[in-house]
């Protein structure tokens, strides 16, 4: 029997400022469609000795294309104790082509073999033997070891491709699924979370989506909301999270028209997103951030006529993105939280980590005036 949705952040009365999208997911930006695929297994498979808790997570920004279509994209780095491919030519190219996926740090190369797979055959007649055209996925990663046989290597092509073809449009799984199956933020069990803005510019309504694979803070450094959520919940810390020991990778769609240039300094507010709950970006924290936009749709390069036309935002516009990228961010990784099911204690668990309580979550909200009628 599938089990009912636990009520998210926003459904549980937390006052997050802006309007989000229907779905409050990066979905709701036209043309995006998300996939997972979740591994648990509480039995150690054969000759090891830990449960299997991970899985892949896809992003699709162009879904049911016949070709994979161009990006305009903008990378920041934070704090660099992580991977996310093909970032050398988000940088110098300013663009991406196909799926960005997200998994844990030892299944990046896994993850980019079947991303390559899965393309070749996806947008079969675009890599034809002539063409000469190669393939540069996204691949980003944070670490579950403390809750998964991460060294066990459990993830495979057929997990990779399962991914990618289940990727849908509409309402987004959160908390312990797909490569935010085994993750913990902030001494909680957390993982995968997403939310969306909806905003307008000149007369006409966009959308800024994000999706996060949590795994970063220390317990008494978590606020939610402005409150020092942390400070007032500390039973049940963990050994492996006295210090800062996991990441986090943020993505932040939009079909506003930006530039590379204009992404790259979105992506960076997506910090501030982050320090909003309270992460100062430890030593061991690998914090990486990229934004994309799906407006543009110039076709691939070696099809492209010799000058391009682009629409582009005028930066005086530009705040109010800034703004919902920042407020997404932030939401997103409290739907992570709340979403999540505690994991570990078992046999053969190292670590037991638990969910954050709702109930007391609300209560030490409500204590500082800071909880709205709940949604719900």
């Amino acid at each position: 029997m599938l089990k009912t949705p636990k009520p998210r952040a926003r459904e549980l009365g937390l006052p997050f400022p802006g309007t989000p999208g229907p779905f409050n997911a990066i979905t709701d930006v036209p043309g995006i469609a998300v996939g997972f695929r979740t591994l648990i297994e509480e039995q150690p498979r054969p000759g090891r000795s830990m449960p299997v808790r991970t899985g892949v997570t896809a992003i699709i920004p162009h879904a049911g294309e016949d070709e994979p279509v161009p990006v305009y994209a903008g990378l920041h780095r934070f704090n660099g104790n992580g991977e996310m491919t093909g970032t050398h030519w988000i940088e110098d190219g300013g663009y991406f082509l196909g799926p960005l996926l997200i998994t844990n740090t030892h299944a990046v190369g896994m993850a980019h073999h079947g991303a390559v797979k899965w393309m070749l055959k996806r947008y079969e007649k675009t890599y034809t033997r002539g063409n000469h055209l190669w393939i540069m996925p996204v691949v980003a990663e944070t670490y579950d070891g403390a809750l998964n046989d991460i060294n066990g290597l459990p993830i495979g092509e057929a997990d990779v491709l399962a991914a990618l073809d289940g990727a849908r449009s509409g309402p987004v799984a959160e908390g312990s699924v797909g490569g935010g199956t085994g993750m913990i933020a902030y001494g909680f069990k957390a993982g995968t979370g997403t939310a969306s803005r909806k905003i307008s510019i000149a007369g006409k309504d966009f959308t800024v989506g994000v999706l996060v694979q949590a795994n970063h803070g220390q317990r008494p450094w978590l606020t939610i909301c402005g409150v020092p959520v942390g400070k007032h919940m500390q039973d049940g810390i963990t050994p492996i999270h006295e210090t800062e020991r996991g990441s986090i990778i943020v993505a932040i769609a939009t079909d506003i028209p930006l530039m590379p240039h204009q992404l790259k300094r979105l992506a960076r507010r997506g910090t501030i997103g982050i320090a909003r709950n309270g992460t100062i970006g430890g030593n061991n924290s690998g914090d990486i951030f990229l934004a994309f936009s799906t407006a543009n749709r110039n076709p691939m390069a070696h099809r492209a006529p010799e000058v391009l036309h682009v629409d582009m935002l005028n930066d005086e516009h530009i705040d109010v993105v800034y703004a919902a990228g920042v407020e997404a961010v932030e939401e997103a990784i409290v739907n992570a939280m709340v979403a999540a099911e505690g994991a570990g204690g078992g046999a053969f668990d190292r670590y037991k980590v638990e969910a954050i309580d709702t109930a007391a979550l609300c209560e030490i909200m409500a204590r500082y005036g800071r909880l709205e009628r709940a949604t719900r």
